[in-house]
């Protein structure tokens, strides 16, 4: 009996080891994905949630951002036992901070409907997350009022000519000035980023980095300098002098959202400002004509990028949450619908309600697209070393010669 008695013993002990040593092997296939927009926090999670109602597989969302700085909290989630599956990146200077984690995509499914792909060396890096665009916003019904037809502004010489009859007309039109235009203590991501962009990029195909890789190298285009500096100072004549010298983002939007000008230098994500502030008349985009030559297009990029983490157990079920958003009606519906994005992805029929993102899905549609290169500048170029400089030139403190002398010096510097 005793020995019978063992033997059971030992027999349940072999098979409690035995499951204890099978646990590991099951794979937890729960992804995690880490991301930087506070704004979308609760929709993000709200589709995790119908994913998992839809494929049986979870995804949990965690968010910093705001008053919490991503990347650091990014890096102590890596040096943890708590790494995500998936997280953010912007840029050149996300992929270098992260080179060594990162899981390159390939062959899926969501590659071929997008050309807003992150691609570093051919190998294809970041999902992206949305759409950004900026041109030269407009009020439709004041531009008509005008007499200005937006499908002629295409260069510098047809602004210039529209400028002039505007900035005529303020009084019938009600306005104070053509454009809203900010270069403050404030605004610096407008000047020394956004507008400078025009620089690096306006005019050139679709991701031509030849004037950005000068730049990098310590070297400036003089002539395609003294171009953009004709556009920098027609946009400060004819701006609002307290706007553009003191002015905020939300003195800036305002300006734009009360009717008081008729042009706006901005982006699709002034849309929010605008519609929680009521504001209902149509608008539309007009090309930026940062240097001369006729111009097309709007600057359209994709700033943040989902990436996999190459040390995640779980590749395959992120890839696949990812590949469902983006090839989803569902996905599309959480993009569109409830996050009021503008989807990178040429499968999406869904249009934002918002004006301007509408807007920016037809410039998107027709590949009317000059490049975003503003976050491939060395760190700090723009708002830190450079945004000053349109500050002293918006002042009057100095020439339009000078000004060129100077970005053209604070470039030389780069070497």
């Amino acid at each position: 009996m005793k020995r019978n008695l063992v033997f059971l013993l030992i027999l349940a002990l072999l098979v409690a080891m035995i499951g204890g040593c099978a646990k590991p092997a099951t794979q937890d296939e729960t992804v995690v994905i880490y991301q930087n927009k506070v704004e979308i926090h609760e929709q993000l999670t709200a589709f995790a949630a119908a994913y998992k109602e839809a494929t049986g597989k979870e995804v949990i969302v965690k968010t910093s951002g705001g008053d919490s700085p991503y990347a650091e909290a990014l890096r102590a989630e890596f040096q943890s036992d708590r790494q995500p599956d998936i997280f953010v990146i912007e840029g050149m200077g996300g992929y270098k901070t992260w080179e060594s984690k990162l899981q390159p995509y390939e062959g899926d499914d969501w590659i071929d409907l997008t050309t807003l792909e992150f691609i570093v060396d051919g190998k294809v890096i970041g999902f992206p997350v949305a759409v950004e665009a900026w041109g030269m916003a407009y009020n439709v019904d004041l531009l008509e009022q005008a007499g200005v037809d937006p499908a002629t502004l295409t260069s510098q010489e047809a602004y210039r000519a529209a400028f002039e009859k505007i900035d005529g007309m303020k009084a019938e039109l009600g306005i104070s000035s053509a454009v809203a235009m900010a270069a403050g203590p404030d605004m610096r991501w407008v000047t020394g980023l956004h507008n400078f962009n025009g620089y690096l990029s306006a005019g050139l195909p679709y991701g031509d980095t030849t004037v950005l890789d000068k730049l990098n190298n310590g070297e400036a285009d003089m002539q395609r300098l003294t171009e953009y500096a004709d556009w920098v100072e027609l946009l400060f004549e004819y701006a609002d002098r307290t706007v553009l010298l003191t002015g905020n983002y939300d003195s800036q939007v305002s300006q734009f959202g009360t009717g008081k000008a008729v042009f706006i230098h901005q982006g699709n994500w002034i849309d929010p400002w605008l519609q929680s502030n009521n504001v209902t008349f149509p608008m539309a985009f007009a090309p930026h004509a940062s240097v001369k030559g006729m111009h097309d297009k709007i600057f359209i990029g994709a700033p943040s990028f989902y990436v996999l983490n190459n040390e995640s157990k779980n590749l395959e079920a992120a890839r696949n949450f990812l590949n469902f958003m983006a090839t989803d009606p569902a996905g599309h519906n959480y993009m569109v619908t409830e996050a009021n994005m503008v989807p990178a992805f040429t499968n999406v029929t869904l249009t934002p309600a918002a004006p301007l993102s509408a807007n920016v899905t037809e410039w998107l549609a027709k590949d009317a697209k000059y490049t975003w290169l503003q976050n491939d500048m060395p760190d700090g170029f723009g708002m830190g070393t450079i945004a000053p400089i349109y500050e002293a030139f918006a002042k009057g403190d100095i020439t339009k010669a000078q000004f060129i002398e100077q970005l053209a010096a604070k470039i030389d510097e780069i070497k």
